[in-house]
Order: structure tokens, then C-alpha cells, then sequence
């Protein structure tokens, strides 16, 4: 019976110290209450892209490919993302129309000088692919009632808002890859057509 009392005494010198070293152990890992393990959470979602969102978006996913930037009056801007031939004989351009001016900004001017056209209203019926190899000319194509097949009601863009918008041309010869994209009131832009 003389060994109970001191064996108890072990164990609860065992626990003690076992606790002891556990309080030091989370201590060490909690830092020195400057919060740097969260600094490092807030330093990594700081550096994403600007264009990033949280909302499901996998981290690895790549900013949107930049084939040409046009800049035009009023500071409104055309960046093409893609020209993807596909297997029926077409070319379509995608891309972004951002209005980086003070002004609303209206399409009209896009529509082009072609009467048949104007039912479009403002949109990107003017825009044409222009294979300078080929000596080719490449228009919006239309659909059975004569609008274009292409991005329409570009009305009241507001100052900083961003639209996507897209155009469908026919395609010129698999060999042409390099065409110029037009729109009316801009500069032209050097594009190139990947197979879709």
C-alpha cells in the first residue's frame, strides 16, 4: 500500500507535465499573438489577379487571353480575347468593349454605313476581317431578318462598365491565320484565327 500513494503522485506528475508541454507546444504554434499566419493568408489573396472572384473560381485559373486592344474616342476601348475558326465556315471574334471615358457611350458609329444594317441598331454590324494576303473582305454575317449576327443594344455603356460582345464572319481560306479587325471609328488591330 506504501506504493499506491507514490505511484499516484507519478501519474498525476506525468499529467501535469504532459499538459505542461502541450500548453508550450500550442503556445509555440499560436505565435506571439502578431497574428503571422494570417498574415500570410491575407498576403496570398492580396496578390490574385485583379480580375479574380472568390465565388467558386479555381485559383489556377488564367487571365483571358489578349489578342489585340483597341483605343478609341472617348476613351472607350475593344480588347479581342479570341477569332475561332469552327468547322462550318465561320469565324467568330470575342472579346470585351469597355468604356474607360466620363461619358455614356453609345454604338451607334459601329453600325457602319450600310443602310441594310441599321435595323442592327448600335452594335458591331459595322466591324469587318480584312485578309490583306488575300485581298478579302469579310462581313458581319446576318441572320433571316437582316440584323447582324453579332453583339446589338451596346446603348448607354456607362463611364468604367465593361460588355462583352462578340461578331461572326465568314471564314476565310484555312491558310489565312492573320487577319486585320476592323470597326468603324477605331483603329484596325492585327488578329489571329485559332482552329476551334
Amino acid at each position: 500500500m506504501n506504493n499506491q500513494p507514490r505511484r499516484m503522485g507519478l501519474k498525476a506528475s506525468t499529467v501535469v507535465a504532459l499538459m505542461a508541454s502541450s500548453v508550450l507546444v500550442l503556445a509555440g504554434c499560436g505565435g506571439s499573438g502578431d497574428k503571422k499566419p494570417d498574415d500570410k493568408v491575407s498576403q496570398s489573396s492580396s496578390s490574385k489577379p485583379a480580375g479574380s472572384t472568390s465565388g467558386g473560381a479555381s485559383a489556377s485559373a488564367s487571365p483571358p487571353q489578349v489578342l489585340a486592344q483597341i483605343k478609341g474616342e472617348k476613351n472607350v476601348e475593344v480588347t479581342i480575347s479570341s477569332a475561332i475558326r469552327d468547322t462550318g465556315g465561320f469565324v467568330t471574334v470575342e472579346g470585351m468593349v469597355t468604356n474607360n471615358g466620363t461619358e455614356i457611350f453609345d454604338a451607334t458609329n459601329w453600325v457602319g454605313q450600310e443602310t441594310a444594317l441599321s435595323q442592327s441598331g448600335a452594335s458591331m454590324a459595322g466591324a469587318v476581317l480584312v485578309d490583306q494576303a488575300g485581298k478579302k473582305r469579310y462581313y458581319v454575317l446576318r441572320d433571316t431578318d437582316g440584323k447582324c449576327l453579332c453583339t446589338m443594344k451596346l446603348l448607354s455603356v456607362q463611364p468604367k462598365e465593361t460588355r462583352p460582345f462578340f461578331a461572326q464572319f465568314p471564314a476565310p481560306p484555312t491558310a489565312t491565320t492573320s487577319v486585320e479587325f476592323q470597326l468603324p471609328t477605331m483603329p484596325p488591330a492585327k488578329i489571329q484565327i485559332s482552329e476551334g
